[in-house]
């Protein structure tokens, strides 16, 4: 039964994929001749069909990657991927808790090499010819290695905790393991800014003394805390800007790219970490972190139910090993098939998203200019190239941000 319901949902979502992303194409290239009437004096035609030709070359690309991730997934699962490479890691160690480390690493390892293509392509191919990409070969390898090491430092022994619990704690192992990873992601967030992001970026404080006063007066107004202000080298990277906070607590921060400084006015800048404030202010970090907790809280407890049963693993493709631990393969086989059965939820988690962005433009407008953010959006738009003429059902599907022509009338309304 189990085996049905897979190969129906994976089929639901591929085809709802490619036809969201061919809406998205037609539209986009639609409406490629004109600039929309809203932007005519601020983005110019030739940006406007850069933007579109962007847009549209990343969508195709994604319905490549999304056909290519569906065959290995069939591949893995019920072609029996996994019960091969199971079969090789068993003559390596007999050892229960490493043979089922060992498992998922390899398997980790294995769906990464796949994925490799796409991303020096999306980085050196696709980034390159808009004129995006910043990022050389070297540095290129270099950021693989360092997210490998970094991904062995913190990633395995979280592995090889679930792993322990899942054998040694009972039928409810997985509310142990639930606790451990809220634990282990509290603490990347608060290690992360201090610890993690160093090793790929480097951050430098915030070098205008008038501007850090401006925002520091900003977040007392807000009463938001923050630890220190920094400019990030993105531009070693990429061509594209963004600002953001970081961590919790006394280690929180605001980072710009030095590409965004570059091209916002101090006005604007406070605008955009108005907007960010407003988050902040409406407690939608909070919110999103309670709802991300619940959200695993259900899963691992599905999962304490799924790897008990012998049709999960046989009706995907591997014959579970009998009279030994299955650990690893649950784990690896539950995080490959939920997302095909959740895949369905997007529009009801992207219309959330974009509520929480329409209350923080709003307050943005209660603490800054309205026409500074408005300004601040428009350069956004136009330096990142993102389309101003988004299909509305890809966008109402996909979408975590509104369109940006919907959130400046608001903005100017209000």
């Amino acid at each position: 039964m189990l085996t049905i319901l897979f190969v129906a949902f994976l089929l639901i979502t591929v085809v709802l994929r490619l036809w969201l992303a061919s809406r998205q194409i037609r539209h986009v290239a639609a409406n490629r001749g004109t600039v929309p009437a809203e932007f005519a004096s601020r983005i110019g035609l030739i940006s406007h069909q850069r933007a579109a030709d962007y847009t549209v070359a990343r969508v195709r690309l994604s319905m490549l990657e999304g056909i290519f991730d569906a065959a290995v997934l069939i591949g893995l699962t019920l072609l029996g991927g996994l019960q091969a490479i199971d079969t090789q890691v068993s003559a390596l160690t007999q050892h229960a808790l490493w043979h089922q480390v060992l498992l998922v690493v390899v398997v980790g390892l294995f769906l990464g090499l796949l994925g490799l293509p796409f991303s020096i392509y999306h980085q050196f191919g696709l980034e390159s010819k808009f004129g995006f990409n910043r990022m050389t070969p070297g540095l290129f390898v270099k950021d693989m290695l360092t997210g490998l090491l970094v991904g062995a430092i913190l990633g395995v022994p979280l592995v090889v905790a679930v792993l322990w619990l899942m054998a040694s704690s009972g039928t409810y192992w997985w509310l142990w393991a639930w606790g451990l990873w809220v634990a282990y992601m509290l603490l990347i967030m608060l290690i992360a800014p201090v610890w993690i992001m160093p090793l790929f970026n480097k951050f430098t404080p915030l070098a205008d003394p008038a501007l850090a006063d401006n925002i520091h007066a900003l977040a007392r107004r807000c009463g938001f805390s923050l630890s220190g202000l920094f400019v990030m080298d993105g531009s070693k990277r990429s061509a594209h800007g963004n600002a953001f906070f970081t961590g919790f607590g006394k280690s929180r921060r605001i980072v710009f790219f030095d590409t965004l400084m570059s091209r916002l006015t101090p006005d604007e800048i406070i605008a955009v970490l108005a907007h960010e404030l407003g988050h902040f202010a409406h407690k939608h970090i909070i919110k999103r972190l309670a709802m991300s907790f619940t959200g695993a809280l259900i899963f691992f407890a599905l999962l304490g139910w799924l790897a008990r049963q012998t049709w999960f693993y046989t009706d995907l493709g591997v014959m579970p090993q009998l009279g030994m631990r299955n650990d690893g393969m649950a784990l690896i086989l539950f995080f490959l098939v939920v997302p095909v059965f959740t895949f369905v939820l997007t529009p009801v988690f992207s219309w959330f998203s974009r509520k929480d962005e329409f209350q923080a433009d709003h307050y943005a407008s209660t603490q800054s200019a309205s026409d500074q953010l408005v300004s601040a959006l428009v350069k956004l738009v136009d330096d990142n190239a993102s389309t101003l003429t988004p299909d509305p059902v890809h966008s109402a599907f996909y979408d975590s941000h509104p369109p940006v022509a919907i959130r400046i009338r608001k903005l100017l309304a209000s």
